[in-house]
């Protein structure tokens, strides 16, 4: 079966630690506090990597750039998305959209989305009207509430090219 359109979701979490930078779509954040992660631990990235490797059902992040592996260490995550995008182009697709939604409770991330959107856009070879990145709380509620890490999700669209 040779599927014109594929769909992918990704989530994921970090909690912060002291002494770590706040990146988020590749952007750093100011911040008191950064999210700890092998990697530099965004956590956006990390969702669209994930959904995009979802949709062509090879595997997540982890098997892709495990945790057990040195040169992973400290990783910039654009880097890593980078990685999958040429996986994405190797099986002769390409993205039609990306949505995704940061949950964290502060800082408020408002001011930083339009230059995250640039961020993927640039990585994924793509328009920055294909790109939506939303952020919201979780009301006090939850480990996000309570200040104790930040989660994200990602859904991609991903179209087969012409060959």
């Amino acid at each position: 079966m040779n599927l014109q359109h594929k769909v992918g979701f990704g989530y994921d979490v970090h909690k912060f630690a002291d002494n770590r930078k706040l990146i988020l779509g590749g952007v750093e954040i100011p911040h008191t506090k950064g999210l700890l992660g092998h990697s530099d631990a965004d956590v956006l990235l990390h969702a669209i990597c994930d959904a995009i490797l979802g949709a062509l059902a090879l595997g997540d992040i982890g098997i892709h750039f495990p945790n057990t592996d040195s040169k992973y260490k400290n990783a910039d995550s654009k880097e890593l998305l980078n990685h999958v995008y040429y996986l994405m182009k190797d099986f002769h697709y390409e993205i039609g959209n990306v949505d995704s939604t940061i949950l964290l409770e502060k800082p408020k991330l408002a001011p930083f989305i339009p230059e995250m959107r640039k961020v993927i856009a640039n990585i994924l070879n793509i328009t920055i009207d294909q790109i939506s990145v939303k952020a919201t709380t979780t009301e006090g509620l939850g480990f996000v509430g309570h200040e104790e890490g930040c989660a994200a999700q990602a859904v991609v669209l991903l179209n087969k090219q012409d060959k």
